[in-house]
């Protein structure tokens, strides 16, 4: 039976003011099936962007409602107490209720995020939900509509996500889904360790390691020399016992000769299963002579 394995987002791609603390085992956001996530929070100019969109549709459409409430008041439909109850609910239903709706609807979208690219979601990377939302609605009506967003503003200023008050008291986080695509470079097995390639025995990296390894070579001429040689001979170190015989080259080049290949044996090693199973298919899929093919 096929071996299940979860789907993990891809790591992130580290800056290199965040490599240090990584090498050395800093925390990062992880999910309950330890699943590493990469969420880039949205920004406060693109969230405030996404807030006048939507704001100015739900403003749209309480003035349609006080419009409609006031020709039904004039009609002789409602009394001058019902059309002030009828008002206080339009208020209501369309900076609360509404908002509400469509992001529980939209899983954490609404028209200014599909603007923007943005979406809202749990601080552990999942769908919200209506309470998540409500909570966000009625939060939003004290720092976005009664102090013109000001409140709002200041409060995502302080914190390095741009979370809002909203999103602190739901347990929310705004994500930016609308990056740019990141290219990455596939290092070879540098010329001096190509005798020692042939011969070592490179066993399986720790997941964590292997996303460390790959991430100080992805950032690593961004570097100062300095940080640079500490941090490829930490995790060279950290690689050790998994590499025999253990290469004779520089700590950098070492990790770019583990990561050549592991990748190459990998790569290696599905070439192998697909070709076994192209040859297995036939029997795998074949029927009996005269026998409906289901």
């Amino acid at each position: 039976m096929p071996r299940r394995t979860a789907p993990r987002a891809s790591p992130a791609v580290l800056r290199p003011d965040q490599i240090e603390s990584f090498a050395a085992g800093g925390d990062e956001l992880v999910t309950g099936e330890a699943v590493a996530l990469d969420l880039r929070p949205t920004s406060v100019i693109l969230r405030g962007a996404g807030v006048v969109i939507d704001y100015l549709a739900y403003v749209a459409l309480l003035i349609g409602l006080i419009v409609l409430i006031g020709l039904l008041n004039e009609g002789g439909v409602l009394d001058d107490a019902l059309s002030q109850a009828f008002l206080i609910g339009a208020v209501g239903f369309s900076l609360i209720v509404v908002p509400a709706i469509v992001e529980t609807a939209s899983r954490g979208r609404s028209l200014g995020r599909l603007a923007v690219g943005a979406r809202i979601v749990r601080t552990d990377g999942g769908a919200i939900g209506f309470r998540h939302a409500l909570t966000r609605s009625l939060v939003g009506l004290l720092e976005i509509v009664f102090t013109t967003g000001g409140l709002a503003f200041v409060v995502a200023l302080l914190n390095g996500s741009s979370r809002r008050l909203g999103d602190l008291m739901a347990g929310t986080y705004s994500r930016n889904e609308r990056v740019s695509k990141r290219t990455t470079v596939a290092h070879g097995v540098p010329v001096p360790l190509l005798p020692w390639a042939e011969v070592a025995d490179v066993a399986r990296l720790p997941e964590g390691l292997a996303r460390r390894i790959a991430s100080f070579l992805q950032q690593a001429p961004r570097l100062s020399p300095t940080s640079r040689l500490r941090i490829a001979a930490e995790l060279a170190d950290e690689a050790g016992p998994f590499v025999s015989p253990p290469p004779s080259a520089e700590p950098e080049l070492v990790l770019a000769g583990i990561a050549a290949v592991r990748r190459d044996r990998e790569a290696a090693a599905l070439a192998r299963e697909a070709a076994l199973l192209d040859r297995l298919r036939p029997a795998l899929t074949g029927t009996v002579g005269g026998f409906p093919r289901r």
